[in-house]
C-alpha cells in the first residue's frame, strides 16, 4: 500500500501544474474566479517588488553609504572540519567566545566559518564526509553559536564543498550563508536508521533562532523519509512544505504549483544555485577575497587557528636565552624525534629569547613555516620577549599567542644589517605567505632602519603594510605605474625599532591572541592543557634554566675567586683550589648550554686563571702575569655572557655593561676571600686551623719572658745580703735576686717589693718595720 502512495506521489509530481490548476478552476464559481484574479494581480505586484530586492544581501537592512569608511574593518576566518569531532567543536567554541570578548563596543566581530575536509579522513575517500559527525558535537557548537555569549559575533558560513549529515547544523545556526560554485548541502541518509524525535526538535529550535532555513527544509534535512517541495498556494503565497503538510495541501487542492526537491526515502540535496535562488544563501562567491568584498571587509585574518582543524597531541619546546647553532641543532634533533610518533600532530613553541644568530633562527623559521607531516600545527607562545632574530622564529608559528606584557622584535643579541637581511628576503616572503602575515612588517622587525608605512586603497579601503621600495617595485612592473600609484594613500609610519607589545602585534596582524599563561595558550589550539616537554635530558633543561639566572652566575664567580684567594693564603690545602675549579667549570657549562660560551671564551678564562696562579705562587708581586691574567679573566667572563664580541647597538651595549660589572663583581670575590680569611675564619672553629693568627704586643712580651715574678709585687721580706744596690732577699719562703731602688740597704733590714719586670725585682726599704736610729 505504501508503495502505491509513493508511486502516486511520483506521478503527481510528474503531472504538469497547469493540469491541476485547470481541475481546480473547473470546480470554482465565477465569483471565486474574479477574487482569484484580484489576488493574482496583487501577488504579481509583490513579486515585482521582491525581484527588485532579490540581489540585496539577505541580512542587509540598509544600503551602506558610498563614502569609504576612514577605518577599514577586518574579519576573521576559522576552519570547521568535516567530519566535526568533539575536540574540534570545543576548540571552535572557545575561539568564537574569545573573538566576542575582544570585539569592539560599536560593532560585531565578523567570523567566517569555512568548512574544510578533516585531514584525519584519508585523502580520496568517497565516503560521505558529514555523516560521521555526531549529533551531540554538532549541537554543542550550534547551541553556542545561537547563545548569548556570541551576541557580539556575526557568524557567516561559507560552503564550497559538500556538507552533509549533522555537519549542516552549524550552517543552520549561522547568521548568514555564502556558497561557492561547488557547494552542496545534503541531509541525513536513510541508512542512518530511525532518528530520535528530539533530534528534529533541536534542529527546528536552532532554525527558529536564526530564521535562515525554513522549517520544512530543516525537517527534510533531518528525516530523509519526508518529501519536500517548493510550493505556491492558491492565494499566491510561496513557501516550502514537507511530509504530512504537503499531503494535506495536495488533498485540499490549495496548491497553485509545486516543485519537488526530494522524494521520500532520498536525502535532501541542495546545490549552490538552489540555495541562492531560494534566498537561503545571501551570495555566491568563489574565493576568500570575494567573501571579504561581499562582507565589506578590508581583510579576513585567521582566528587563532592552526593549519588544521583539530589538534590531538602536542609536545612543548622551550626556546630560551640566546640562539646559537649548537642549540638550534639540538632543538631540531629533539623535534625530529617526534615525527616518528603517530599521535603527535602539533608542536607548541614557547619563546623567551634575545636572539643571537640570524642564520640559525632562519633555519628554524623555514622549518616551522612549512612543518613536515604528520605535524599540522606549530603554535608559538611569546612568554617574555622575542628580540632580534628570535622574532623570526615566533612569526613563523601559526597561531602566534603572546602574553599581555611580552615583546616581539626590537634590538637583540645579534647584529643584523640591512645587507644581511636581504640575503633572506625570499625566505621571509615565503614565511609571510604561508603564515598570512605582512612581509614588510617582518622585515621591519628584523631591520629597525627599514621604513614601513600603512597604505590604504582609495577605492576599497583595504589596508596593507609596505615599504616605499616595495610599492615602487610593484609600480615599475605594472603597465600603468601612475594609475597604480594613485590607488594607494600612504598613512603613518609603523614604529618597529623598539619592538611591539602584544596588543600592537595583534592590531597589525602579526599575532593572533593574547593570554596570561602557557596553559591558556595550549587550550586555544585545542589541547586539554600544557603539553609535555619534548624528549630531552632533564638535567640539560635544568642547567639551562640555571644558566639564565644572573644571581647564580655571580655567586659561582664570587665563590670561585674567594676559594682561589683562600688557596693563595694557605698553599697546599687543595680543598679551596678544588672548590674554585668546580665553580669555574659550572659557570662555563651553564653558559655553554645557554648558547653564549664557546671555546674562545673558555680559552680566555683558563689562560687568565693560569696567569693569576703564576703571579701568586711562582713569581709573587704584581707584574705582567697579574695584570694580564686579571684582564683575560674578565674578558672571558664577559664574552661568556653575550653572543657578540663588540657591541653595535643600544641593547648590546646594555648587555656588555652588565657583563663587565658582573665579571668585576665576581673578581671582587678574591678581595673578599682575603678579608674573610683575615677577619672571620680565626673565630670559626672549623676554619680556625687554616689561619695563622699574628700575636699581639702583650703576648709577644710574655712569650719572651724567662721567668715571671709578678706575683711578688707588694710583698714584704728581709735582705739576706747587703743591697749595693743588688743583692738577695728572702721574700716569703724563697730567696730572690733583687735590686734596691737606689738606696743602700743592710743585711737583715726589712724590704718591700715596689716593681717587677720579668725576672728583675726592685725593692725599697720598708720604713714602717725598720728600727729607729
Amino acid at each position: 500500500m505504501q508503495e502505491e502512495r509513493v508511486e502516486l506521489r511520483r506521478s503527481d509530481a510528474e503531472t504538469p501544474s497547469h493540469h491541476r490548476s485547470a481541475a481546480s478552476l473547473s470546480k470554482a464559481s465565477l465569483a471565486a474566479i474574479l477574487r482569484l484574479c484580484v489576488l493574482l494581480f496583487a501577488m504579481l505586484q509583490v513579486a515585482g517588488i521582491s525581484k527588485l530586492h532579490a540581489d540585496q544581501p539577505a541580512d542587509s537592512k540598509a544600503k551602506p553609504s558610498a563614502e569609504v569608511s576612514p577605518e577599514a574593518i577586518n574579519g576573521f576566518v576559522i576552519d570547521v572540519p568535516i567530519p566535526l569531532t568533539s575536540d574540534a567543536a570545543t576548540s571552535i567554541v572557545e575561539k568564537l567566545v574569545s573573538a566576542g570578548e575582544q570585539a569592539p563596543d560599536d560593532r560585531r566581530a565578523t567570523v567566517v566559518m569555512r568548512y574544510v575536509l578533516n585531514e584525519a579522513v584519508e585523502a580520496g575517500s568517497n565516503q560521505d564526509l558529514g555523516d560521521e559527525t555526531e549529533f551531540d558535537d554538532a549541537f554543542r557548537l550550534a547551541r553556542a553559536m545561537t547563545g548569548d555569549q556570541l551576541r557580539k559575533v556575526r557568524l557567516v558560513s561559507w560552503v564550497n564543498r559538500q556538507v552533509s549529515g549533522h555537519s549542516v547544523l552549524p550552517i543552520i545556526a549561522s547568521d548568514l550563508l555564502l556558497v561557492g560554485p561547488d557547494a552542496v548541502i545534503q541531509g541525513s541518509d536513510s541508512s542512518e536508521g530511525a532518528l530520535d524525535d528530539t533530534v528534529e526538535l533541536n534542529y527546528l529550535a536552532i532554525a527558529r533562532r536564526r530564521g535562515l532555513f525554513p522549517p520544512a527544509i530543516v525537517s527534510a534535512l533531518v528525516d530523509p523519509g519526508l518529501e519536500l517541495a517548493a510550493i505556491t498556494k492558491v492565494g499566491g503565497e510561496k513557501g516550502y512544505a514537507s511530509g504530512q503538510e504537503l499531503t494535506e495541501l495536495r488533498r485540499d487542492g490549495d496548491l497553485l504549483g509545486e516543485e519537488v526537491w526530494s522524494l521520500p526515502g532520498q536525502p535532501l540535496r541542495m546545490t549552490a544555485d538552489q540555495l541562492r535562488d531560494s534566498r537561503i544563501a545571501s551570495s555566491k562567491v568563489a574565493s576568500m577575497t570575494d567573501v571579504a568584498q561581499r562582507l565589506d571587509l578590508a581583510e579576513i585574518l585567521p582566528l587563532g587557528q592552526g593549519r588544521s582543524g583539530t589538534v590531538t597531541k602536542a609536545v612543548l619546546l622551550e626556546i630560551t636565552g640566546s640562539i646559537a647553532p649548537t642549540r638550534t641543532r639540538r632543538w631540531q634533533s629533539n623535534l625530529t624525534s617526534t615525527l616518528s610518533s603517530d599521535d603527535v600532530d602539533a608542536w607548541m613553541i614557547s619563546i623567551d629569547s634575545i636572539g643571537g644568530s640570524l642564520g640559525s633562527s632562519a633555519s628554524l623559521a623555514t622549518w616551522f613555516a612549512d612543518p613536515p607531516p604528520p605535524i599540522s600545527t606549530i603554535a608559538g607562545f611569546v612568554r617574555g620577549e622575542a628580540r632580534g632574530d628570535a622574532a623570526l622564529i615566533a612569526l613563523s608559528c601559526k597561531p602566534l599567542i603572546m602574553k599581555p606584557e611580552s615583546t616581539i622584535g626590537g634590538q637583540g643579541a645579534a647584529t643584523m644589517l640591512g645587507e644581511d637581511i636581504k640575503q633572506y628576503d625570499e625566505m621571509i616572503t615565503e614565511i609571510a605567505k604561508k603564515t598570512n602575515r605582512p612581509a614588510a612588517l617582518i622585515r621591519g622587525l628584523l631591520n629597525p632602519e627599514l621604513e614601513v608605512y600603512r597604505y590604504t586603497n582609495r577605492k576599497t579601503g583595504r589596508l596593507r603594510y609596505a615599504s616605499p621600495d616595495d610599492l615602487q617595485s610593484e609600480w615599475d612592473a605594472s603597465d600603468d605605474p601612475e594609475s597604480e600609484a594613485q590607488k594607494w594613500e600612504r598613512g603613518q609610519r609603523i614604529e618597529l625599532a623598539n619592538g611591539l607589545s602584544a596588543a600592537e602585534a595583534i592590531s597589525l596582524g602579526l599575532a593572533d591572541q593574547q593570554v596570561d599563561s602557557l596553559d591558556a595558550a595550549s587550550r586555544q589550539i585545542g589541547l586539554a592543557g600544557t603539553p609535555p616537554p619534548v624528549a630531552e635530558r632533564s638535567l640539560v633543561r635544568f642547567v639551562e634554566r640555571l644558566g639564565r639566572s644572573t644571581g647564580l652566575s655571580f655567586l659561582l664567580l664570587f665563590i670561585g675567586f674567594a676559594a682561589l684567594s683562600a688557596e693563595a693564603n694557605a698553599p697546599g690545602l687543595s680543598l679551596p683550589g678544588f672548590v674554585a675549579m668546580i665553580c669555574f667549570a659550572m659557570f662555563f657549562w651553564m653558559k655553554f648550554l645557554n648558547g653564549t660560551a664557546e671555546w674562545l671564551e673558555l680559552l680566555a678564562l683558563s689562560l687568565g686563571l693560569i696567569c693569576i696562579a703564576i703571579e701568586l705562587f711562582v713569581v709573587p708581586g704584581f707584574g705582567v702575569f697579574g695584570v694580564g691574567g686579571l684582564s683575560l679573566t674578565v674578558l672571558g667572563i664577559v664574552l661568556m655572557s653575550q653572543t657578540f664580541v663588540i657591541p653595535q647597538n643600544v641593547y648590546q651595549i646594555g648587555l656588555f655593561t652588565r657583563g663587565v660589572w658582573g665579571a668585576l663583581a665576581g673578581a671582587a670575590g678574591m678581595i673578599g676571600g682575603f678579608v674573610v680569611m683575615r677577619w672571620f675564619f680565626p673565630y670559626v672553629p672549623f676554619f680556625s686551623g687554616l689561619v695563622m693568627e699574628a700575636p699581639d704586643a702583650v703576648r709577644l712580651e710574655q712569650s719572651e719572658m724567662l721567668g715571671d715574678y709578678s706575683d711578688l709585687m707588694g710583698q714584704a721580706g728581709v735582705a739576706t745580703t747587703p743591697l749595693r744596690p743588688s743583692g738577695k732577699a728572702r721574700i716569703g719562703d724563697q730567696i730572690v735576686q733583687v735590686v734596691s731602688d737606689g738606696s743602700m740597704i743592710g743585711t737583715g733590714e726589712p724590704i718591700r717589693v715596689c716593681e717587677v719586670h720579668a725576672t728583675k725585682v726592685i725593692v725599697e726599704l720598708d720604713e714602717s718595720k725598720s728600727s729607729s736610729p
